[in-house]
């Protein structure tokens, strides 16, 4: 069985994840020290005590998802499984850095810092209440991306996560939102909802947010990840840190072409997708992209061993 490690995006903070995995295991606990060191704060304790309004903030649940990734992996590593048991890495918007973190193309403290630079020029990017983001349910790509063309009406309206066959997310400028959510139920959408976001990821509103990255991340030592990274603009392996780094800077601004991404894997031989962090949302994405392609949620002690034990056997 050939299998890739995909690693979750915002939206899968809940507080106390990962706790589990830190009293359970030593080498978790300390990603979550090396976190709270790269960013000078208890980021940690937000985690595991605090609010989830706190907790939600772009700027903190970035890095706080793939704390709780990178300790999934350090547990795994524990029980015997590097990374190198996966054919291909993946991550979804944010969780990219966790897969590069993963293969060892980034530190976890500077992809701890990468990620609140991220966060914090994601947020300040368009003022609080222009920007929106909705999910438009029952639509395939070709439509969701004709009624968010119909609906920009001179403003930004685009396609910012192609997740799966029947998923689309929009993001733009918030009235532009708004009337592609009207155009997509006249267009036969099951649902159209404005999504409880911040700001309007993956558009071309994200400029300023994409030049910050350009600055942070030439800055950042990188390293060839030790198996391949499908990512996020492309939807196809890469392994070279020039190449990665680029497509960072672009994946601010560009759509998350996750279903095209599922599908590459799974055309190049991939039958199963661990899940290493928070969550189980990109297993049910997977899971309506290609059934064939079987899944595992590895977040807690007990999935941990059992992924080990499912590998021994």
């Amino acid at each position: 069985m050939t299998r890739a490690f995909i690693f979750p995006g915002q939206g899968a903070q809940t507080i106390g994840m990962g706790r589990d995995l830190a009293e359970a295991y030593p080498e978790a606990r300390a990603v979550f020290d090396e976190v709270d060191a790269a960013l000078g704060e208890k980021l940690s304790t937000l985690i595991w005590e605090g609010e989830q309004d706190d907790l939600t903030l772009t700027r903190n649940a970035q890095p706080a998802l793939m704390a709780t990734s990178m300790a999934a992996m350090a547990a795994l590593r524990a029980e015997g499984i590097e990374v190198g048991r996966a054919a291909y890495v993946a991550g979804h918007s944010l969780g990219e850095y966790s897969a590069l973190a993963a293969a060892g193309a980034l530190s976890i403290g500077d992809a701890a810092r990468l990620l609140r630079v991220r966060g914090e020029a994601m947020q300040q990017a368009v003022p609080a209440g222009e920007g929106a983001m909705a999910a438009l349910l029952g639509l395939d790509f070709d439509t969701a991306t004709a009624v968010a063309a119909e609906a920009a009406q001179g403003e930004i309206c685009e396609a910012a996560n192609d997740n799966d066959p029947a998923q689309v997310v929009i993001s733009g400028h918030r009235e532009a939102v708004a009337r592609a959510t009207e155009i997509a139920k006249e267009r036969g959408a099951k649902r159209a909802v404005m999504l409880p976001v911040s700001a309007p990821f993956h558009c071309a509103l994200m400029q300023p947010a994409a030049d910050a990255m350009a600055k942070a991340l030439a800055e950042v030592d990188m390293n060839a990840p030790v198996v391949p990274l499908v990512g996020n603009v492309t939807a196809q392996a890469e392994s070279s840190p020039t190449v990665i780094r680029t497509n960072l800077v672009a994946q601010v601004t560009g759509r998350v072409r996750w279903r095209e991404s599922v599908m590459w894997m799974a055309a190049h031989g991939v039958t199963e997708m661990w899940e290493i962090g928070a969550g189980k949302a990109l297993s049910g994405m997977v899971k309506r992209i290609d059934r064939a392609v079987a899944t595992r949620a590895v977040s807690t002690p007990d999935e941990v061993k059992a992924a080990a034990a499912a590998l021994d056997a």
